[in-house]
Formats: structure tokens, C-alpha cells, sequence
């Protein structure tokens, strides 16, 4: 292993960056030169190639977003697209790489593994926290904090104005930053793809409530079958019309900011352990962290299941909501 090539891929997370540095800084410890990609895949098949050092990851671990930048590749998920990057790849020496995304970065670089000898160890970067093989993806816990912070501000209005308020989070096939953050506010209910969504539960619920509440915040994941909080909060408003009523979507909010201590630390662990990996010869594993220790999951076990929702948590929903 002589020398390596860094990327990240798909949607950025916070945490990324401090990843990034501790890949570049772990494998100069180990002799190993480090090339950056720029825009994931499609800076690979276009040759976006350049050299990095201790000094080019230098205050980056405090900040959000991905210095090497990302993209979606259309052009990767053809044949001619894959060549041209394995091309590349083969003219810069590259000896092992590093991806730094979710499940549609490392389902990429297995497919590409049928043409592409050079082994490949994935870190993962997604704010949905939707991978099995980690407890906790790259910036998840910032994210979740992020809706914390805005719905906390959020409840402040709605106590002044006794106002019922649909927070709309990201989450299209999981519900996992709805689940954690929609506890932490101590919202009244909390709609989830992974959870049957009704609307006469939510309406009774509302209805059999404490009246001496001046707030009520429902947490809606957007991926939720009923549609979205526009969609439930209508339904909710034509049967409930002395309710006044708001809708809140934070977008992409989540996706930014300076990432959490929990998310520098556990980002600075998987980067240092994917060196580790492609040193002792793994390839086409995911870096996670289970229970606090590193484990490595195969990419086709990791992109293709999504986990589980804490059974406890969805327990505690109702109970503490009362």
C-alpha cells in the first residue's frame, strides 16, 4: 500500500471533514502518499486527482460539509463511465481508496468492484443514519441536534400563540432522526415510514390531550407514507379547525453546521480505522462503530437493509408524551 485516494460521495454530513483529515493523517503515519478526489465519483472519471498532506486537512475537523466537495455520477452507472474511472485510478497508482458516503456511494463501489481490482473501505456519511453496521453514521447526531436546536426555538412560538406545529425532518426511508430528535423535544407524536401512520389515532390523540397545553409539536419524517407534514396537518386542520395550525420544513438546515463532539470523534475513529483496513487487505467493507467498538460490514450487507427502529424508544413515545 503505497498510495491511496480519498473521496466523499452523495449527500454531505457533518463530520465528513474531520474524517477526511484523519484518512490524509493516518496514512502519512503509515508511509502512504494520499491523492484527494474531488466531487466523488464524477471527479473520478473526469481526473480530479490532487495531492494531500498534513497541512491540507489542517482546522478542517471543526467544519461542516466536505472540503473534497461531492456529486451524484450519472455517467458512473455506465460501463464507459466505471472504465474511464478505473482508468484514472490505474494512471495515479492508487493502491486502496477510501469512500466517505452512504448507501447509493458504497452500492457504487461494489458494482464497480466487478471491473475494478483495487480494494475499496467505505466510511459512513449520511445524516439518515440508514446503514446497517454502524450504531451511529457521520453526522447523524449533529443533524438530530440541528432539529433540536430549531425545535426548541419552534416550541417558543407556539407556547405564545397556543399553536399546533407539523415539524417536517429529513428521513426519506428511515425515520431514525425523526425518532431521537422527536424525543428529545418531547413531541406529541411522531410520524415515521417505518410506523403505520394514523390519522384518527393522531386526531384522538390531540383531542383526549392535556387542554392545559399552550404548545404541541408533531415530528414528521418526510419519507412518511401519509405525505408529508403539509398532507397530515390538512387532514388534521379540516378535522380539528379550532386548532391553530403550522407547518415548519427544515431542509436541508440538517445537512449543515459545525459537527457535534460525538460526530469529530467518531468520524476521526472510522478514518483511522480504514487505513487500518486496507493495510491488513480488507476490501469492499464498511467501517462502523457497534457498541463502542469497530466493526467492518461487507457493502452488500450494508446497503441493503436499513435498521431497525429501537423498539424501547417507539414504546416511550406515547407514555411520555401524555
Amino acid at each position: 500500500m503505497k498510495r491511496i485516494a480519498v473521496f466523499t460521495s452523495g449527500g454531505d454530513s457533518p463530520g465528513m471533514n474531520a474524517c477526511i483529515r484523519a484518512v490524509v493523517r493516518t496514512a502519512i503515519y503509515h508511509k502512504i502518499e494520499v491523492l484527494g478526489i474531488k466531487h466523488g465519483y464524477d471527479g473520478m472519471i473526469k481526473g480530479e486527482f490532487s495531492k494531500m498532506d498534513s497541512s491540507s486537512v489542517a482546522n478542517i475537523i471543526h467544519r461542516g460539509g466536505t472540503i473534497l466537495k461531492t456529486a451524484r455520477s450519472k455517467k458512473f452507472l455506465t460501463i464507459e463511465g466505471r472504465k474511464s474511472a478505473l482508468a484514472n485510478l490505474q494512471k495515479h497508482g492508487i493502491n486502496g481508496v477510501v469512500v466517505i458516503g452512504g448507501d447509493g456511494s458504497f452500492r457504487g463501489a461494489l458494482e464497480f468492484s466487478e471491473i475494478c481490482d483495487i480494494p475499496f473501505v467505505g466510511c459512513p456519511g449520511t445524516i439518515d443514519n440508514d446503514l446497517i453496521g454502524t450504531d451511529f453514521a457521520i453526522g447523524y447526531d449533529t443533524a438530530v441536534n440541528t432539529v433540536v436546536e430549531a425545535v426548541d426555538k419552534i416550541r417558543d412560538t407556539a407556547e405564545s400563540h397556543d399553536r399546533l406545529f407539523f415539524v417536517e425532518v429529513m428521513g426519506r426511508d428511515a425515520g431514525l432522526i425523526a425518532l431521537r430528535s422527536g424525543i428529545s423535544v418531547g413531541a406529541e407524536a411522531i410520524i415515521m415510514p417505518e410506523t403505520k401512520t394514523d390519522i384518527e389515532d393522531l386526531i384522538t390523540r390531540l383531542e383526549s390531550g392535556r387542554k392545559s397545553k399552550s404548545s404541541k409539536i408533531i415530528i414528521v419524517a418526510e419519507g412518511d407514507e401519509a405525505g408529508g407534514a403539509f398532507v397530515i396537518a390538512e387532514q388534521v386542520k379540516k378535522r380539528l379547525p379550532d386548532y391553530d395550525t403550522r407547518v415548519t420544513i427544515l431542509g436541508h438546515i440538517q445537512r449543515g453546521g459545525n459537527p457535534s463532539a460525538m460526530d469529530r470523534v467518531n468520524s476521526s475513529r472510522m478514518g483511522f480505522a480504514a487505513i487500518e483496513a486496507l493495510l491488513a487487505g480488507k476490501r469492499n467493507v464498511m467501517v462502523g462503530i457497534i457498541d463502542k467498538k469497530i466493526a467492518y460490514t461487507p457493502f452488500q450487507n450494508a446497503v441493503k437493509h436499513h435498521q431497525r427502529l429501537n423498539p424501547d424508544l417507539v414504546r416511550m413515545i406515547d407514555i411520555l408524551s401524555l
